[in-house]
C-alpha cells in the first residue's frame, strides 16, 4: 500500500446480518457519487469501486467481513470516514 494510499484509507467490518446487500451498497454508492475522484472497497485481493452497486455486491462481504476504505484525492477522506462510519454501524443512516 502506498503512502498516499494509507494515508487517506480506514478499515471497517460488516456488522450488518444481512452483510453487503444491495440496500447497504446503494448506501455506499450513494456517498462515494459525492467524491472528487474514485474512492474504493478492498476484501482480501479484491477491490471495488465503491460508486458502484455491482462492483460492490461482487465482493461478497457477509457479516464478519473486513474491509478497507480508501481514496485517491486527500479531498475524499470524509467520504472514506462517512462510509466507515456507515458499515460500522450496520447500515444505519
Amino acid at each position: 500500500m502506498s503512502a498516499k494510499k494509507s494515508a487517506l484509507s480506514t478499515k471497517a467490518k460488516i456488522v450488518n446480518e444481512l452483510g453487503l446487500h444491495a440496500r447497504s451498497a446503494g448506501m455506499i454508492a450513494r456517498i462515494a457519487e459525492q467524491a472528487h475522484d474514485r474512492v474504493w472497497i478492498s476484501k482480501d485481493d479484491c477491490t471495488a469501486d465503491a460508486g458502484s452497486i455491482i462492483d460492490l455486491l461482487t465482493l461478497e462481504c457477509p457479516v464478519g467481513t473486513r474491509v478497507t476504505i480508501w481514496a485517491t484525492d486527500p479531498a475524499d477522506a470524509k467520504l472514506v470516514d462517512q462510509i466507515a462510519q456507515l458499515i460500522n454501524s450496520g447500515f444505519e443512516a
